[in-house]
């Protein structure tokens, strides 16, 4: 018994240091990439409203050279037609809807944007939504050294719940270790295939 209870006592010891470890690299990695790329290199707009696609394609203006991510946005003919009216070119605006919530608005794409090298991204959502975006872009991308600029879009909602806030970044650190978000495990959130569309 007193065998059982030193193994518990050391394995839980051994697994909270090493979150600890990988939670305190976050803040080194974020400082290396803010360092290697001081200006944000990409857009990535989270899904929830015509009005961020709206905001992203003026914004967008301003920074000509970036290429847009759009993650679980409107559909690709609204986005589309939001762009083209704002001038940008097409071949700028990558739409991307596997992600089924905010977890996964991160986690679908981030091992994309490690693929093109990119360290620093504007984040751009509604201001009610901000706070959770920023905790869960900090674990996500952070962990991966990809660090970011949020932008908010004016909604006049209130603010999500710190309850709401917590639950994710739990499910953020879950990926983090185990690479899987719990999403699936939501009945009411249909899991769309592995799809994109320009």
């Amino acid at each position: 018994m007193k065998w059982l209870y030193l193994t518990l006592k050391y394995t839980t010891i051994a697994l909270f240091t090493f979150l600890l470890i990988l939670l305190a690299a976050i803040p080194i990695k974020l400082a290396i990439a803010s360092h290697q790329a001081p200006k944000p290199q990409a857009i990535l707009i989270l899904g929830g409203g015509e009005a961020r696609e709206k905001f992203t394609a003026q914004f967008a203006q301003n920074y000509p050279t970036l290429d847009i991510w759009v993650s679980s946005g409107v559909s690709c003919e609204k986005a589309n037609q939001i762009f083209a009216a704002a001038g940008i070119a097409p071949e700028r605006i990558h739409l991307d809807y596997r992600a089924v919530d905010t977890v996964t608005n991160f986690t679908s794409l981030v091992e994309d944007f490690g693929k093109l090298n990119l360290k620093h991204l504007y984040i751009i959502t509604s201001d009610f939504h901000l706070p959770r975006a920023i905790a869960i872009a900090t674990i996500v991308l952070g962990s991966r050294g990809i660090t970011f600029t949020p932008i908010s879009v004016t909604s006049h909602l209130p603010k999500e719940s710190f309850l709401h806030v917590s639950r994710d970044v739990f499910r953020s650190v879950l990926w983090m270790i185990t690479g899987r978000t719990g999403a699936s495990l939501n009945p009411r959130l249909p899991f769309p295939d592995d799809r994109k569309c320009n």
